[in-house]
């Protein structure tokens, strides 16, 4: 295994939404490396369909809030959900600036209702909102000259003095790379690839985590995973579950049981529509239920879904014709790496961004697409916080061993510490959940 240093100012560990927006908000004279685990596109971001929430006016601000805070439970940071709803108008206007193409009526924006929102307050680009802010901010961060992408690069760990985090040990080709920065920042996603069944991108298995843990670092409602109500139901599916977009039931889509009937308002908060649906499905002993949208008309759905459509139609189901098999898989990690409102870790100069992060944002149940703008608006604030004070850290490099273990081996050893940690929080968990 060959060995190498470099020397940046800011290291990202991430290529979704948080980790790119951070980059494009740090200051233009910063050399920053980002860091993708595999391609660059194969991200959360790139996978959420609905759209990103949004306060309409100051008038809304105050709603959007209490929408958050019931949705959690109220076991919400009010300091930060205050912040995400005050800031979102400010992050919705940067995408428009960098060219996302939002969908519109007669030039304004065509707002979505999801669950447990009040209002229609969504915005969207058709049913792929994630993978074109995603290509939106790729095409953006290909041209700043400061910023240089690493794919296939894996963060082993990272690298500290006393409390304090000076850069991170990276795996790319069979190499290692150690990286000396004045600041590193987690933008790692979430933990669906530990589970046996989950919405998210099969790699995403809690790698910041895993760090934060063995060093230490503090985190916060760990205990808080959510599952989303709706996934594509496959027989004895071992890859990742289809999301059903909740937009689909903000469009009017109806759930229905074995018996043809509605169980469930399909606006509930998105853990009360889970159990509703978990009972219909132990009671019945169908492993599934069905989401009918038909009536909508093959026009709007193919106009307002085409994502959605097309994938159902090449897994044989034609929802303009026939209603959707759905059942519940995990989706959403509330909790994670302890964060304050400027996305700080307990430790100097670790910074954690998106999912990997826990801001209190969430509570204990994630609103319907607030994940995009949570991610959106701390990690510019990351941004903003570090332009400030990056002046005053210096680069500190230190004598790195070389590794003694293969790739495989870590990642295998991350997921073992990350799932045991887990379970010990959580008396929900048990190993069954989570793949071997």
């Amino acid at each position: 295994m060959i060995k190498m240093d470099i020397d940046v100012d800011v290291l990202i560990a991430g290529s979704g939404v948080s980790g790119l927006y951070c980059a494009l908000n740090l200051r233009a004279d910063l050399k920053v490396l980002v860091l993708s685990k595999s391609k660059i596109t194969e991200t959360n971001t790139y996978l959420a369909q609905g759209g990103i929430s949004t306060a309409k006016n100051e008038e809304d601000i105050p709603h959007f809030i209490e929408d958050t805070l019931k949705a959690g439970q109220y076991k919400n940071s009010l300091e930060a959900v205050t912040i995400l709803a005050k800031e979102s108008m400010r992050d919705i206007n940067k995408l428009i600036e960098f060219g996302m193409p939002f969908d519109k009526i007669s030039e304004k924006f065509s707002y979505t209702k999801e669950g447990a929102h009040s209002i229609n307050r969504i915005v969207h680009s058709k049913d792929h909102t994630g993978q074109v802010v995603a290509e939106t901010l790729i095409n953006e961060t290909k041209k700043r000259k400061n910023i240089t992408i690493y794919e296939n690069t894996f963060l082993v760990d990272i690298l500290k003095l006393d409390n304090k985090c000076i850069g991170g040990i990276l795996l790319k080709d069979n190499e290692q790379i150690n990286v000396y920065s004045k600041v590193v920042i987690l933008a790692t996603g979430g933990i669906g690839g530990l589970f046996n069944n989950s919405t998210n991108q099969r790699k995403l298995t809690g790698d910041g985590l895993a760090i934060a843990i063995k060093n230490n670092i503090k985190l916060k409602d760990i205990n808080y995973i959510q599952f989303h109500p709706t996934a594509f139901y496959e027989e004895n599916n071992k890859d990742r579950r289809l999301l059903i977009s909740e937009a689909v039931r903000g469009e009017g889509g109806k759930l229905l049981n074995s018996k043809g009937e509605r169980f469930v308002n399909e606006l509930l908060p998105r853990n009360i529509v889970t159990k509703a649906i978990m009972k219909e499905i132990n009671e019945s002993k169908i492993p599934f239920v069905r989401l009918d949208i038909t009536f909508l008309g093959e026009e709007f759905i193919k106009f307002r879904f085409p994502s959605i459509y097309n994938e159902c139609l090449n897994k044989g189901i034609d929802i303009t014709k026939e209603p959707i098999p759905v059942s519940p898989a995990q989706h959403y990690f509330e909790g994670g790496i302890q964060v304050d409102v400027n996305s700080m870790t307990s430790m100097n100069n670790l910074y954690a961004v998106g999912e990997t992060s826990c801001t209190g944002v969430h509570g204990a149940n994630r609103l319907a697409s607030n994940s995009l703008l949570e991610g959106l608006v701390f990690s510019r604030r990351a941004a903003e916080n570090i332009n400030k004070n990056i002046d005053n850290i210096s680069n500190i490099n230190i004598k790195v061993p070389k590794l003694q273990y293969e790739l495989d081996e870590i990642q295998c050893n991350n997921r073992k510490i990350v799932v045991n940690e887990l379970m010990r929080r959580s008396n929900e968990l048990n190993a069954e959940l989570f793949n071997s």
